[in-house]
């Protein structure tokens, strides 16, 4: 293990005990502020509006032991950014094998039925070593502290990117992919984020340990920067940028402290963080309309809410209690946002983490750690309830299923058609939808089309064609199929598409 590990677990331990955030980082910073700022912390804005509500938690749960391990010779497995994609929990994390080339952190990666493991990397063995040092690079030895988000068939993979085997000058890459494990990295091989430098710190660990999640069409990068100059006296604070283009080379907007602002570079002066710590992870909660920051805090970790324009905490914090020796990575859906719970999708929101729990040098023993929120107010709003039922069918109020998709109702008449099209059927109605708009009506006979490479799907009375999958569920609706052209296929006017 490099000594910018060794130097960076230790001066983590030592702060351990005196700062209510404990710092044990990714990639960790090494202490070189200067005297005069050792007692500043960081800078998280002006004081938010209004009194945060209390939200109510249970469910708490943790996994019987370590999930996930590099195998082989990794010394240490920290840092992980989990998702839900495809049926699978799907995880990627730092360490460090011999077997990849350059010698530096390893951005790992395997996959399990559920976050409780055992994760394994299909056909190869506990882990696979997907991203390593671009030797002559930004990243030349050291690729680290991986959070991973996957927009249309994309996938995203943020990184800190270090050059040698040292401790300061970090800076944050981009890699994509279209399976999540074959990676080529983006923007030529160039950082896509710099320490600003707003202190002079010599020798300063630099912008680095990402988290991203992609939210009404803006990619939302939050980062730690030591050299900020919100950045507290140990470099503590996380940042956080916004661009629809993912590489963050156009159209940036930064966080500061009168809200988000275009910024040239985005490296311009960074002077306000939004929460006080390393290695943090975050998601966008749909049903609490606000983003949760898990962060470590004596006690296990701490989640921290921020709305949507970053002006207020609309709620208390929540912990997550448990042993800890590193950054938490949140479970989440592909694009940052966080899971749907079935059994209750507009009250409950389950809050699922994975962080290393031993070795305060090299921290491994990845193991999960979640609870509930048991009172979210996800279906309050006609608004908020289309967004949070996304691939639901709920009752309507015409004694019909309305199938919500895309922030649309489809009102289905047969009930053996709304279940083989939804996720799942909500058995209660929403007051909050009683008045949102019905984009479409299926009824039992509707016609369908199909066209050879296009699929099938339903032509409703407005002339709009619905693309849906199984095919089966053509059948279920007594519907007569007819056959068209590519080309006819592609000049009808389209709803969404149900695609299960």
């Amino acid at each position: 293990m490099s000594a910018r590990h060794r130097f960076g677990r230790m001066a983590a331990t030592a702060l351990a005990s005196i700062a209510a955030i404990a710092v044990a980082v990714a990639c960790t910073p090494a202490d070189g502020t200067p005297q005069y700022e050792r007692h500043r912390p960081a800078d998280t804005g002006p004081p938010p509006k209004g009194e945060p509500a209390q939200l109510a938690t249970d469910a708490a749960r943790q996994s019987s032991g370590v999930i996930a391990d590099g195998g082989a010779d990794a010394p240490y497995n920290y840092g992980p950014t989990v998702m839900l994609d495809g049926g699978k929990t799907r995880m990627w994390w730092c360490s460090q094998l011999g077997s990849a080339k350059p010698p530096g952190d390893d951005v790992l990666y395997a996959e399990a039925e559920t976050v409780n493991g055992p994760f394994d990397a299909p056909g190869v063995g506990k882990s696979q070593p997907v991203l390593s040092g671009n030797p002559g690079g930004f990243d030349g030895m050291h690729t680290c502290d991986p959070s991973t988000i996957k927009v249309g068939d994309t996938y995203y993979l943020y990184y800190t990117g270090a050059e040698g085997d040292h401790d300061f000058g970090n800076q944050i890459g981009l890699a994509t992919s279209k399976n999540g494990i074959d990676w080529e990295r983006a923007n030529d091989g160039r950082p896509i984020v710099s320490p600003s430098g707003d202190r002079p710190v010599r020798k300063s660990y630099g912008a680095g340990q990402p988290a991203a999640l992609y939210l009404d069409g803006w990619f939302y990068l939050m980062f730690t920067d030591t050299t900020g100059a919100a950045a507290g006296w140990n470099g503590a604070g996380q940042f956080v940028l916004r661009a629809k283009d993912p590489t963050f080379q156009d159209g940036v907007q930064a966080l500061g402290r009168d809200g988000f602002a275009d910024t040239a570079s985005g490296s311009e002066r960074r002077d306000r963080a939004i929460v006080d710590a390393f290695s943090a992870d975050w998601m966008w909660v749909e049903q609490l309309d606000a983003f949760a920051i898990a962060h470590q805090t004596d006690g296990g970790t701490t989640l921290t809410f921020w709305d949507r324009e970053f002006t207020r905490n609309p709620y208390e914090q929540v912990l997550i209690p448990g042993p800890w020796r590193e950054g938490p990575g949140l479970v989440r859906q592909p694009d940052g946002h966080a899971p749907v719970s079935a059994a209750n999708p507009c009250g409950t929101v389950p809050v699922d983490v994975v962080r290393a729990t031993t070795n305060k040098d090299a921290p491994t023993g990845l193991r999960h750690f979640g609870l509930d929120i048991t009172d979210a107010p996800g279906c309050a709003t006609a608004e908020r309830a289309l967004r949070v039922l996304d691939g639901f069918a709920v009752l309507s109020p015409k004694r019909t299923i309305d199938l919500v998709i895309n922030e649309q109702l489809l009102r289905v008449e047969r009930r053996s058609v709304a279940e083989e099209l939804a996720s799942k059927i909500v058995e209660k109605h929403i007051p909050a939808l009683d008045d949102a708009p019905v984009a479409g009506r299926l009824t039992p006979g509707t016609p369908a089309k199909y066209a050879e490479g296009r699929g099938v799907g339903f032509l409703l009375d407005d002339g709009m064609l619905w693309q849906v999958r199984p095919a089966s569920v053509v059948e279920l609706n007594s519907s007569p199929v007819g056959e068209v052209s590519p080309t006819v296929w592609d000049a009808y006017a389209k709803g969404p598409a149900i695609l299960r």
